[in-house]
């Protein structure tokens, strides 16, 4: 008589208390899950987005005979990881940083698996769940800072294609000039739509790629610079295509082609590439061997299933996570103290012999910002020192609506920041960042700080912890951002610049409680 094997599977109890946690969570997260959702939909750098999912349950599905296979043991370190998950949920929300409380997210489904299933069966599908840290958008700094870096890549190598070409071409920060016509490489064209779906393509590749491990690396390491290369080869190629065709070989339906063909183009390679490294070496193989995509094997028909034991210790994680989202759920419910103030508008022209004149943001950056109040105006002093002022103001920053970070925002248009100290506004007893940015012969000097509830801080990290412990104790998260920049001419003293700076901040900041409250 045949052996036959004993398999195990879940019990009812156990999927219905992994139910209930994951829909804890989701509720807790569910501002900052729309909100991903969103980006997935209208960012075309998190299409792929979609999938991951997909091809993570693919993935575990592929493994089920070696999970049926493998007793399941309760994971207190599970359950403590689940505990930090549910923290940076929260700490996401009450901080008001969406990014923390997507990687919470899919952290807490990590530990809930960890600490049902315990290390020996949670190890077996670790990769796949791994994947799902593809699916979360970058933070915002990180994503302009690099698309930013990108741009001026990708830019620089173009030019030097078109000039291979032959062709005379003039590059000042993102635009491309030809002389006839200008091309500017904006943030859609960084790249980054190629680079993030490629990656993970790359990742997922690797993880069925039977190879050694440094061949999987270099695979998942080199999308870059393909991404990078093709990309700046694409903008090249427009940029003779415009010189020889005309501007509308820059736009349209050719404009599209022209990127799905770079994608596929940057596929081609990469499979190349997979292909070179399984052909050389001491065990060369073909590119079919080396992928492992199988189908688990179908079990006997005399297949005996015993069932997972579930005891009362499973229940304390899912009712402290039920208790933990419950409670975070409720955030956005709970009344935020909004302090009286007073607006902008009236804030004056005329300071001690400076003049200024307002300006307005356009709505599609206001719509972008989400601020409640604000003030852009140039002040003049004596027909010469002239300094912008710009002052954002957030009556709540709980809702994802928090001032924006110079540093992010800077380097668009081809300005690139020099240098970034931190200095001392003498007599005033707060402290600035101090940003040196330069444009060709150009330059501007920018001093920015967040004040936040009677705090002067210039630390972007600090402002979060400070919006998280505020919201908790205080049940406020309002506060602004205050920017004041000068124009370097060629020759401009920087030393003149700061001064004129701090003499203007001195003068503005004993008025600046009435309009940010403290």
């Amino acid at each position: 008589m045949s052996e036959v094997k004993c398999y195990w599977k879940e019990s009812p109890i156990m999927i219905l208390m992994m139910v209930i946690i994951l829909a804890a969570i989701s509720y807790a997260a569910l501002d900052s899950l729309i909100r991903m959702e969103n980006m997935w939909a209208t960012r075309e750098e998190y299409g792929y987005a979609y999938i991951i999912p997909i091809i993570t349950g693919y993935f575990i599905w592929q493994n089920k005979i070696q999970l049926q296979q493998t007793e399941y043991r309760l994971s207190w370190v599970g359950g403590l990881l689940l505990i930090f998950g549910c923290f940076l949920i929260l700490l996401g929300v009450l901080s008001a940083t969406h990014s923390i409380t997507q990687y919470g997210y899919i952290f807490s489904i990590l530990s809930t698996a960890l600490l049902f299933m315990g290390w020996p069966a949670f190890k077996i599908i670790l990769g796949p769940l791994l994947l799902l840290f593809l699916v979360v958008p970058l933070p915002n700094f990180i994503f302009n800072n690099l698309s930013s870096d990108l741009q001026l890549i990708s830019s620089q190598i173009g030019v030097a294609v078109i000039r291979a070409f032959g062709i005379s071409v003039y590059l000042e920060g993102n635009v491309i000039d030809l002389g006839k016509f200008q091309l500017q490489v904006v943030e859609a064209c960084s790249g980054l739509r190629y680079l993030f779906p490629l990656i993970s393509l790359s990742i997922i590749a690797a993880f069925l790629y039977q190879a050694a491990l440094w061949k999987r690396a270099v695979v998942v390491l080199s999308s870059i610079p393909i991404t990078v290369l093709m990309n700046s080869f694409r903008i090249g190629m427009i940029g003779v295509l415009v010189e020889y065709g005309g501007i509308e070989q820059a736009e349209g339906f050719l404009h599209d082609f022209e990127g799905w063909f770079v994608f596929m183009a940057c596929v081609g390679l990469l499979l190349i590439e997979m292909w070179l490294l399984v052909s050389f070496g001491k065990n060369k193989q073909k590119l079919s061997e080396v992928f492992a995509v199988e189908l688990p094997e179908a079990l006997p028909a005399d297949t005996v299933y015993q069932e997972r034991k579930v005891t009362w210790k499973y229940a304390v994680p899912v009712v402290f996570v039920v208790i933990m989202s419950g409670y975070i759920g409720t955030l956005n419910e709970r009344a935020e103290i909004i302090p009286e103030r007073t607006d902008f508008a009236e804030f004056p022209v005329q300071i001690d012999g400076w003049t200024g004149w307002r300006d307005k943001i356009e709505q599609k950056y206001l719509d972008e910002l989400k601020l409640d109040d604000y003030i852009i105006a140039d002040y003049v002093k004596g027909g010469g020192d002239a300094i912008n002022l710009y002052m954002a103001y957030y009556e709540s920053q709980r809702s994802g609506a928090a001032a924006h970070s110079p540093k992010s925002c800077i380097p668009g248009g081809g300005w690139r920041i020099k240098s970034h100290s931190t200095v001392n506004i003498e007599g005033l007893g707060i402290a600035t960042n101090r940003l040196l940015i330069r444009k060709g012969d150009y330059g501007q000097l920018v001093y920015y700080w967040f004040d936040q509830r009677g705090r002067n801080i210039t630390n972007e990290y600090m402002v979060k912890w400070y919006l998280f412990w505020d919201s908790l104790t205080l049940g406020r998260t309002d506060g602004a951002l205050i920017r004041l920049t000068t124009v370097l001419q060629p020759g401009d003293d920087v030393a003149e610049a700061d001064r004129r700076l701090i003499e203007f901040a001195q003068l503005i900041q004993p008025d600046i409680s009435s309009y940010i409250p403290e």
